[in-house]
């Protein structure tokens, strides 16, 4: 396993105690957000790091390069790669559609002041993210059966 995957797993770990540090020193409107920072790098720095310390181990060097020979043939792989080029541009398309809709709706709530919380916005572009990452991998999927 490469040194950059260590490196980044403790810079991602170190962040995560200072964003936890900022978070319980300081009281401002702000603490929700660094106590989720800081709960993402310190979860996935640990994890990077363990995962740095188990395929580093030397009973585990063997499977460890027979995994990185498979991830390979299948990033390589150019049905694959065709597919993942497609499904990115469908679920573009459709993330341009939704996000076209929702201006035009967030518009017109605005002028008719019925939107005067920014959260229902941050919810609603939570769920966009997760919509556009979920419907990514259904075109997919649906595309590879499909050819």
């Amino acid at each position: 396993m490469k040194k950059s995957n260590l490196l980044t797993g403790l810079i991602y770990f170190l962040l995560g105690i200072i964003f936890l540090a900022a978070a319980v020193s300081f009281e401002s409107k702000l603490e929700s957000l660094l106590f989720g920072f800081a709960g993402a790098g310190i979860s996935s720095g640990a994890v990077m790091l363990w995962k740095y310390y188990y395929w580093t181990r030397p009973k585990n060097q063997a499977r460890y390069q027979e995994k990185i020979q498979n991830e390979t043939i299948e990033l390589e792989d150019e049905r694959k790669t065709m597919l993942r080029d497609k499904a990115g541009r469908y679920a573009y398309i459709v993330g341009l559609v939704v996000i076209s809709v929702s201006v035009v709706i967030f518009s017109v709530m605005g002028n008719l002041e019925l939107l005067k919380d920014f959260q229902l916005i941050v919810i609603y572009l939570t769920g966009l993210f997760i919509f556009l990452y979920v419907i990514g991998i259904v075109i997919y999927r649906f595309l590879s059966k499909k050819y």
